[in-house]
């Protein structure tokens, strides 16, 4: 019987996603490990790894196809002895491309990434009941040579860790994920929970020629665009954060003087090649802001408890072609200038190419996004869910103040912290501010 290769799930949030490109092609024999497609999803385009042995008998989902559907079978691989006659009559999923399996969302789980909430998507529990039996069927677990291995290296019970791969085989994602959790939660995680059926926003009917046409605006006043992935899962996610988290701003002013003098000297005495920016500088001093003020560097979870965070892993706001991207430096606080400077720049190139991995853009504790160099004075931003805090930097800009009481001239920058107030309260929001303008306007209280 042939094997089912389905569309994979490549970060927790991802619902659908686009196959760019097969990487093989029908007849072409491919081992577990071998790349044989990339995926683009709503934030980049990643490789697809085959899970078994065998030859490609039929790709049903072509090249460039939008908005497939994670679990949907995409293609159909002949085991050893298999020819193409095992291929006749057989009906993967109905129609191409569709999902083998009803998608239903999971209960939100804590999760970070660009401007997303935790919503992810999975398998109805009849399926997931499916793969529970199917990876013990026969009292043998079914995993793949190369999951094997790895959880050999690791120690790992394969009977304790529920498998995600066709028919529920154990593959290398599943490894990887089980490595960092307790053997006791592994199959208490993936079981699947009771209160699947959350809430569903009511469908509003859009007419597809006059979509406008409610608001009193004819379809001959505009012209209509596509969005691409990145638009659509921000606009969900963003309105999610706004409408469901209670959040506030609170700004303060910063006289940058001493940082621009400071940044000078930095750069005066850097390696060749390396040339730190103002937003380098703020993404260290919040790292240090967070390890200063620790209960500011936290995160609300939906049972009621609060996640408080032992790293200061710092996301950065990258603005890439159709929205935005939140590439991480992690433990900003334990690094060096330099080495911000130079992750910083490779992680905002291979954003704009939709190249970074999800570990590199989910995960981050702490959001910093900077519109200075645009001239914007002073904004607040949508808070990043799970993260608890979002700091948005203005433009420098000279303005007469008040120093020893007496009129003059500096350099100031107006920063907006907004708090998600079921973590951070006005004066824990208020205290890392006071922490964070310390280090801007001394920088040299950084290096202590």
């Amino acid at each position: 019987m042939p094997i089912e290769i389905l569309m994979p799930a490549l970060s927790p949030t991802m619902e659908e996603g686009t196959l760019s490109s097969w990487l093989v092609k029908e007849g072409d024999t491919v081992s577990s490990g071998d790349v044989i497609a990339e995926i683009e999803t709503d934030k980049a385009t990643m490789e697809v790894e085959a899970v078994d042995e065998g030859t490609i008998g039929k790709t049903l989902v072509e090249e460039g196809s939008e908005g497939v559907k994670v679990n949907a079978v995409i293609a159909l691989l002949l085991e050893e002895g298999e020819d193409a006659s095992s291929l006749e009559g057989y009906e993967a999923g109905g129609a191409k491309g569709a999902p083998k399996a009803p998608v239903t969302p999971e209960p939100a789980k804590p999760e970070g990434g660009a401007f997303q909430s935790s919503e992810k998507s999975a398998p109805d529990q009849s399926s997931a009941a499916s793969a529970k039996s199917a990876t013990s069927e026969g009292g043998r677990i079914k995993a793949s040579p190369l999951a094997r291995r790895l959880a050999a290296d690791a120690g790992l019970d394969l009977a304790s860790i529920e498998g995600s791969g066709p028919y529920g085989r154990i593959v290398k994602r599943d490894i990887e994920a089980a490595k960092d959790k307790p053997a006791s939660a592994l199959k208490a995680e993936a079981a699947p929970s009771s209160n699947t059926s959350a809430a569903q926003e009511p469908a509003v009917e859009i007419d597809a020629d006059e979509p406008l046409a409610r608001y009193g605006i004819s379809a001959d006043r505009y012209e209509l665009k596509k969005a691409d992935g990145i638009t659509k899962i921000s606009a969900k996610r963003l309105s999610e954060s706004f409408r469901d988290v209670p959040h506030f701003p609170l700004n303060v002013d910063c006289n940058i003087d001493g940082l621009l003098k400071f940044r000078k000297q930095i750069n005066d005495k850097a390696p060749e090649g390396v040339k730190v920016s103002v937003n380098d500088i703020l993404i260290k001093a919040s790292g240090l802001a967070l390890k200063m003020v620790p209960e500011a560097n936290a995160s609300w979870i939906e049972d009621g408890r609060i996640a408080m965070h032992k790293h200061a892993d710092v996301s950065v706001a990258v603005a890439i072609e159709g929205g935005l991207i939140t590439p991480i430096i992690a433990d900003a606080d334990q690094k060096g200038l330099s080495q911000i400077s130079k992750e910083m720049k490779d992680l905002a190139t291979r954003a704009r190419d939709r190249k970074l991995k999800p570990e590199e853009y989910q995960g981050g504790t702490f959001s910093l996004s900077n519109l200075g160099m645009f001239g914007v004075k002073s904004f607040a931003s949508i808070l990043n869910p799970p993260q608890g805090m979002i700091m948005s930097v203005g433009a420098g800009e000279e303005r007469p103040v008040v120093i020893d009481g007496a009129l003059a001239k500096a350099t100031v920058m107006t920063v907006t912290l907004t708090c998600d107030h079921r973590v951070v309260d006005g004066a824990t929001g208020a205290k890392w501010l006071q922490a964070f303008k310390g280090f801007v306007e001394d920088p040299m209280t950084m290096l202590m």
